[in-house]
């Protein structure tokens, strides 16, 4: 081959690689069949010299998205295209413990009637806890309060004072199940939410912590709750940030999905309908009225009759009934009922195929 010609198809061949609505032009239709001859698969705009919307898709896909054409090894709609969305490491600030595995402290018995004596008796305790606290002495403190909350085990502060001190142990489970159970007697008990907050911030459970703080701040302000605030708020704010951002791409990649298949149906019809033109210009048997693609045309037996010239530019040019003919389920149907018009009763209550006959019945000025 001459030199300069060789050249010539390889800026071509280049072209087509970066532009491939080049090969839309219908003088080009040998070598877009040529190239589907090897296996290859185009992409719409090869297809399609008037649709803006498919040409302006596959320009703007990224390169990720976008498949090699050269040779049929790519597809510009294959699903495994995409790479998968890896997620970035989130940088957070603040210490965090390891969670504590001791078995679960003793719980009081909510059921019981307390009588005032207990009462009392668990006042005494608490007092003792409290003095212990003072002085440092943690583990005794949990042992009067313990002792506290079995004499009175209705009273959401005893539950709450003992949560506080898990969490000046480094115990934040203990606390949170201590601190839940305040709660549950208490529901606006503002040293539960903010026992069980800062227990959660402990285990780095930033968001439910910061949620916890904010609902103490609001029943009871002190200045402890404020300073664990502005060390947890800055990281609920980062994860809620980091989760909206990856559903976002999520989401986006999704709507990318579905555009390209929506692309690959038209594509597909579009072939259909230029393969079916081709075979309508080559064939000198076909029968007046026959419809190209549908196996022994469309007779006029179907309901309502078909007229001889037909104008199938009409369907050809409906994307509806087009995107409809490449569902086998339709087409199947379709060719039964061209086959013996009776059966067309069979699939009236078919809601995929009874809305594409009446259609195409319209088409032609048939009965509605």
């Amino acid at each position: 081959m001459d030199a300069s010609k060789l050249n010539q198809f390889k800026q071509f061949i280049e072209q087509c690689k970066s532009n491939p609505y080049v090969l839309s032009d219908p003088s080009l239709s040998f070598f877009r069949d040529y190239l589907e001859s090897l296996g290859a698969q185009l992409p719409p705009s090869a297809y399609k010299h008037d649709d803006s919307k498919s040409k302006s898709f596959v320009v703007e896909e990224s390169d990720e998205d976008m498949a090699d054409t050269d040779g049929g090894k790519g597809n510009a709609y294959d699903e495994g295209e995409e790479d998968e969305i890896i997620e970035s490491d989130l940088e957070l600030e603040g210490e965090t413990v390891e969670p504590d595995n001791d078995p679960p402290q003793k719980m009081g018995d909510s059921s019981i009637e307390v009588s005032e004596e207990s009462r009392d008796a668990a006042q005494t305790a608490k007092a003792k806890a409290m003095e212990a606290i003072s002085e440092g002495n943690l583990e005794e403190a949990i042992e009067n309060l313990t002792e506290a909350i079995l004499l009175n085990p209705t009273s959401a502060i005893m539950y709450a004072t003992r949560a506080s001190v898990y969490v000046k142990m480094k115990k934040p489970n203990a606390a949170i199940r201590d601190a839940s159970a305040a709660l549950e007697i208490n529901p606006d008990s503002a040293k539960g939410y903010k026992t069980r907050g800062m227990a959660q911030a402990i285990l780095g459970q930033w968001e439910e912590a910061a949620k916890d703080l904010h609902l103490a701040s609001k029943l009871d302000y002190d200045e402890e709750i404020n300073s664990v605030l502005k060390k947890v708020e800055p990281n609920a704010h980062r994860i809620e940030e980091h989760r909206r951002k990856y559903e976002r791409l999520h989401k986006e990649r999704e709507e990318r999905k579905n555009e390209r298949e929506r692309q690959r149906r038209r594509a597909e019809a579009q072939a259909a309908y230029e393969k079916a033109k081709k075979q309508e210009e080559s064939s000198s048997s076909q029968k007046p009225g026959g419809m190209p693609g549908f196996s022994g045309g469309m007779p006029g037996g179907m309901p309502g009759g078909m007229p001889g010239n037909v104008d199938f530019s009409k369907i050809m040019n409906d994307p509806e009934l087009m995107a409809a003919f490449s569902d086998p389920e339709v087409m199947a149907a379709l060719q039964d009922v061209m086959k013996n018009p009776a059966n067309l009763a069979k699939h009236q209550s078919n809601p995929k195929v009874a809305p594409v006959i009446a259609k195409m019945m319209g088409k032609f000025g048939g009965p509605k």
